[in-house]
C-alpha cells in the first residue's frame, strides 16, 4: 500500500492515455475497413480488439507498478530477449522469405523483436543510471556497445534490417539523452562515416554482394527508390499507395465505402492492413483525417518528452526518451514509405497495423512512462 501512497495521482497523465486510446480506437475501424470486415466479429478484427483490451490492461497495470523495480530486473529482461531472438533462429516461422516469428499454442504467431525494443529501453536506462558516475570510462562505453551489438546482429540475421535500424535509433536516442560526453558521440559518428562511404561506393558500383548484411531484395528496394521509373514492377506497391492517398483528397472517401474508384476496393494495395495501412487512412479519411492522426502521434511524443523532463531520476528520463524515439521514428518511417519518401522497409504503423505483438509491447511501454510521471521523489 505504501507504494501507492508514494504516488502523486494528480500527475497521472490522462492526456497521454487519451491519445493512445484515441489512436487505438481509430485503428480498429481502419483495420476493419482495410480487411473488408463486415462486423467486429471478423477473426482479424476480433484478434486486434482482444489485443487492444489486453494491451490496455497491461498498460494500466504497468502504470501502477514502480518502474524502478522493473529497471532492477532489466538484466533478466535483456537475457530473455536474447534467448527469444535465438529461439527465432531455431524454432522460428518463415514468412515472406524471413524468419521473424515464433508460433505459440492458442496465442498464434508472436514477433519477439517487438518486445526486444522495450527490453532494450529498460536495460539501457538502468545501465546508464547505475553507471552515471563512470559513464565516460572506456569499459563502460565498450560494454554498452557490446550489449547493443548482440541483439542487433541477431535481428539483422533474421533478416530484419528495418527493425535493426529502429533499435539503433532507440539506443542512439537514449545515449544522446544520457550524461555521456559528446566526445564519445562525435567519435561514434566519425567511426560510422567510413562505413557509410564504403556502402555508397559499393552500391554505386553495383557490388551489392560485397556489402555485409545487405540482401538482394533489400538492394532492389533501394534501387527502386532511387530510380522508380526504371523499376516500375518493383515500385507498384508504393505507386499504388501514393495513388490511394492522393485520391482521398481533403475529406476522403469514407471508411467501409464501396466506391468502384477506390484503390483499396480494387485490390491494388498490398499489405493494406499492415505495412501500407497509411494508404487506407489517406484514401478513406483524406488529408484531414491523416493530418489528425499525425498530430495525435506528435502529441504523444511531446507528452513523453515532457515526462522525461520532469522525471525524478535518470532512468525515468531515458525510458521516456526511448519511448518517444521508438514511436516517433517508427511512425515517420511507415508514413515515409507509404508516401514514397523512403524505400520500402516493412515497418508497421503503431496502433494501426495488424499485429498483437506490437500492440502489447507499445502499451506496456507507455504504462511504464505513465508510472514515471506518478513518482513523487527520487529513490534509487
Amino acid at each position: 500500500m505504501s507504494r501507492f501512497i508514494d504516488y502523486n495521482f494528480r500527475k497521472y497523465d490522462c492526456r497521454l492515455l487519451l491519445y493512445i486510446l484515441l489512436l487505438n480506437g481509430i485503428g480498429i475501424f481502419v483495420i476493419a475497413s482495410a480487411t473488408f470486415a463486415h462486423s467486429f466479429r471478423d477473426p482479424q478484427v476480433l484478434r486486434q480488439l482482444m489485443g487492444s483490451f489486453a494491451g490496455l490492461a497491461i498498460c494500466l497495470a504497468a502504470s501502477l507498478y514502480d518502474y524502478r523495480r522493473l529497471c532492477r530486473q532489466s538484466g533478466l529482461l535483456y537475457l530473455l530477449s536474447i534467448l527469444l531472438l535465438l529461439g527465432v533462429k531455431v524454432y522460428g516461422t518463415a514468412s515472406h522469405g524471413a524468419v521473424r516469428w515464433i508460433t505459440l499454442p492458442i496465442v498464434g504467431q508472436v514477433q519477439p523483436t517487438e518486445f526486444v525494443k522495450l527490453a532494450l529501453i529498460l536495460f539501457y536506462a538502468n545501465y546508464f543510471h547505475r553507471m552515471k558516475e563512470e559513464i565516460n570510462l572506456p569499459h563502460v562505453v565498450g560494454l554498452a556497445l557490446l550489449y547493443y551489438l548482440i541483439p542487433a546482429v541477431l535481428i539483422l540475421l533474421q533478416p530484419n534490417l528495418s527493425t535493426t535500424i529502429i533499435v539503433t535509433v532507440i539506443v542512439a536516442a537514449i545515449v544522446f539523452a544520457s550524461p555521456i560526453s559528446f566526445r564519445w558521440i562525435l567519435g561514434a559518428v566519425a567511426a560510422v562515416i567510413p562505413f557509410a562511404v564504403g556502402f555508397i561506393v559499393l552500391f554505386r558500383a553495383g557490388l551489392y554482394d560485397r556489402i555485409p548484411f545487405l540482401r538482394g531484395y533489400q538492394a532492389e528496394r533501394i534501387l527502386t527508390f532511387l530510380n522508380p521509373s526504371e523499376n516500375q514492377q518493383s515500385f507498384y506497391q508504393q505507386r499504388n499507395s501514393i495513388m490511394a492517398i492522393a485520391s482521398g483528397m481533403f475529406s476522403g472517401k469514407g471508411l467501409f465505402n464501396t466506391s468502384i474508384y477506390s484503390v483499396k476496393n480494387g485490390n491494388f494495395l498490398v499489405e493494406q492492413d499492415n505495412d501500407f495501412i497509411f494508404a487506407v487512412i489517406g484514401e478513406e479519411l483524406g488529408f484531414r483525417g491523416a493530418a489528425f492522426i499525425i498530430i495525435i502521434f506528435l502529441l504523444i511524443i511531446i507528452e513523453c518528452l515532457i515526462i522525461a523532463a520532469r522525471a525524478k531520476n535518470l532512468s525515468g528520463r531515458l525510458i521516456a526518451v526511448g519511448m518517444a524515439a521508438w514511436i516517433g521514428f517508427q511512425t515517420y518511417i511507415n508514413i515515409a514509405v507509404a508516401t514514397g519518401l523512403f524505400p520500402n522497409t516493412g515497418i508497421t504503423l503503431p496502433f494501426f497495423s495488424r499485429g498483437v505483438s506490437s500492440l502489447l509491447s507499445v502499451y506496456a511501454g507507455f504504462g511504464v512512462v505513465l508510472n514515471i510521471a506518478l513518482q513523487r521523489e527520487e529513490r534509487g
